[in-house]
């Protein structure tokens, strides 16, 4: 592929509700689409989706707009290359970090990829494992912390979601709101053998939260996300030996590198991969690999995306050894009706079909129009 063009925006997509997890709150989804064009006349789309403010991690939107008008956009313009992987290499070279700014114009690259084959990146990034990717995906609702704290709310977002189909809930908690939160959840999965799982964005501290956490052990969740802060590698790897409850990492599993010193430490099996969080799709083949010889279970989670970053997690979601329902939801829950750039929609299975076209094919272009502000061209 020759990349003869790249166009920055930033996309912007008012949510029906806020969104609060134990680190802060969003109101509406704000993030950078890159677009790359080459020769041929083929288009690519991917999207960098850090928020505006480190709770989740370093990275924020105005420092990865920063380096990909500077330093990354300009790396790939006017130049030839062999793959989406190659794409990966030159953009790694000299940076450290960053992972979300590279996945933009990493996850553009593989898509470009797709549109000039006339496949989905599904198809692709499956092909590189020697894989077959699934048609549809299991998804699974992540709920946030109500207003107040109220567990009458959560029981009915939960009863709710129930109603809808999903195949797995997700609720967060913190210091305060765990017990609480999960008598609210399980209140309203009355009558349904639906997993439950729990999230905390590493707000809990080994040995402070000793009893919280064993609580947590207790409440018959099919896994404990994230319970430590993100670079306690060696507490998560302590505390998957001490509870019973899997214990799930996301944050912590930053790229290949951090997945094999969990290897090394023999550390938690249960990984959540977020694509633009580990630097794009060629770091999630990476994972995958590592994931298959370690014998750990995946699953894919979302921050949320728009239905373009959106189409990364579904190629990550459809692959072998993601057993676990996904943070894959349908546009209507985050942002109502007509409103997203790509619409994604989940059957009354509780499933979601994994796209077999690129981005620019699937993309309605008014409401891309109406969304996106132009930044940059390069």
């Amino acid at each position: 592929m020759r990349i003869t063009r790249a166009d920055l925006y930033e996309l912007t997509l008012p949510l029906v509700e806020p969104f609060v997890i134990s680190g802060g709150a969003i109101t509406e989804r704000r993030s950078l689409i890159v677009v790359l064009h080459d020769d041929a006349g083929h288009v690519g789309y991917g999207e960098c989706p850090p928020f505006a403010l480190p709770f989740y991690s370093e990275e924020t939107l105005a420092g990865a707009r920063d380096l990909l008008q500077r330093v990354l956009v300009p790396r790939v313009v006017e130049r030839t290359f062999a793959s989406p992987e190659a794409v990966d290499e030159a953009l790694r070279e000299g940076i450290r970090g960053n992972w979300f700014a590279r996945a933009g114009v990493e996850t553009a690259a593989w898509d470009l990829e797709a549109n000039a084959r006339g496949t989905g990146l599904a198809a692709l990034v499956a092909e590189r494992l020697g894989a077959q990717p699934a048609a549809a995906v299991d998804c699974g609702v992540a709920l946030g912390i109500p207003p107040e704290r109220r567990a009458d709310v959560l029981t009915r977002w939960v009863y709710e979601a129930v109603q809808q189909g999903y195949r797995r809930v997700k609720i967060k908690v913190a210091p305060g709101w765990d017990a609480a939160a999960v008598a609210a959840a399980r209140a309203g999965m009355s009558g349904t053998d639906l997993p439950l799982t729990v999230d905390a964005n590493g707000a809990y501290e080994w040995p402070r939260d000793e009893p919280a956490l064993r609580a947590l052990d207790d409440a018959g969740l099919l896994y404990i996300e994230q319970p430590l802060a993100p670079d306690e590698l060696v507490g998560h790897a302590e505390l998957a030996r001490v509870l019973r409850t899997p214990v799930c990492l996301d944050e912590t599993l930053r790229d290949a590198r951090a997945a094999r010193q969990v290897m090394a430490l023999a550390g938690p099996k249960v990984w959540n991969i977020k694509v633009h969080r580990v630097g794009g799709l060629s770091e999630v083949c990476r994972i995958h690999r590592l994931a298959e010889a370690y014998g750990a279970e995946l699953w894919v989670g979302t921050m949320p995306e728009s239905g373009i970053g959106s189409q990364a997690a579904l190629a990550a979601a459809a692959l072998p050894r993601c057993v676990y329902p996904s943070d894959l939801e349908p546009s209507a829950r985050w942002y109502g009706r007509n409103t997203d750039v790509i619409k994604l929609t989940m059957g009354k299975d509780g499933r979601m079909a994994v796209p077999q076209q690129s981005c620019g094919r699937l993309l309605d272009p008014g409401r891309f129009r109406a969304a996106a502000r132009p930044l940059h061209s390069e």
